[in-house]
């Protein structure tokens, strides 16, 4: 594996190789992720399926093509908003993040969706609970049973994750008292980062 600093050092790299050892070697340059955003506070007229039209037509200055937006799916937050999350190429996320959006009578404001996978059933990140073949563990003590049977304290919260990651890391060891539920927890800001990392 070669890293470089730069999306052009990388195609020049990989013509490079190709042209001069194009017989024994193989390059496959790594494809980024294209980025996802949320859109905050859309009116409730506006879906997944007419959110791309909609941005469109009412933001003529984005210079907006078929295809560069693709809506996925909209969330209510605890504030009773609308959100609806995008994804979009990496020229489309600068744009949109450059500007008040209009949605109908509503300006919106763009801001980058970056959540981890979480897994209900085994508190580990990278997968959902319908792939996940291990057993329960709950997310407060790490112990094997469901989270409203745990009755430990604050002081014994345990984060699987965390633990895991000391494992593989004994010389950079992080903090594991903490519940799965904490946003701050060190190992899901690791996974949030090489998430940020295969992100165009």
């Amino acid at each position: 594996m070669i890293e470089a600093s730069s999306k052009n050092e990388i195609l020049t790299l990989g013509n490079k190789i190709g042209g001069k050892c194009g017989v024994e070697l193989h390059v496959t340059i790594q494809k980024l992720r294209n980025p996802r955003l949320v859109l905050l506070n859309i009116p409730e007229d506006i879906t997944p399926e007419n959110a791309e039209e909609t941005l469109s037509i009412l933001n003529p200055e984005l210079d907006l093509k078929e295809g560069n937006i693709r809506a996925n799916f909209c969330y209510t937050p605890k504030r009773k908003t609308r959100n609806l999350v995008i994804e979009v190429d990496s020229d489309t996320r600068k744009k949109l993040m450059q500007v008040r959006i209009k949605l109908g009578w509503t300006i919106c404001r763009a801001d980058d969706y970056i959540v981890a996978k979480m897994c209900f059933r085994c508190s580990r990140c990278n997968h959902n609970f319908r792939d996940c073949k291990r057993e329960e563990t709950c997310p407060l003590c790490t112990g094997s049973h469901k989270l409203k049977e745990c009755t430990v304290t604050k002081s014994e919260y345990k984060y699987i994750n965390c633990l895991i990651y000391n494992e593989y890391h004994q010389n950079n060891e992080i903090d594991t008292v903490h519940s799965s539920l904490n946003k701050n927890s060190p190992s899901l800001l690791v996974v949030l980062e090489k998430y940020k990392q295969n992100t165009d």
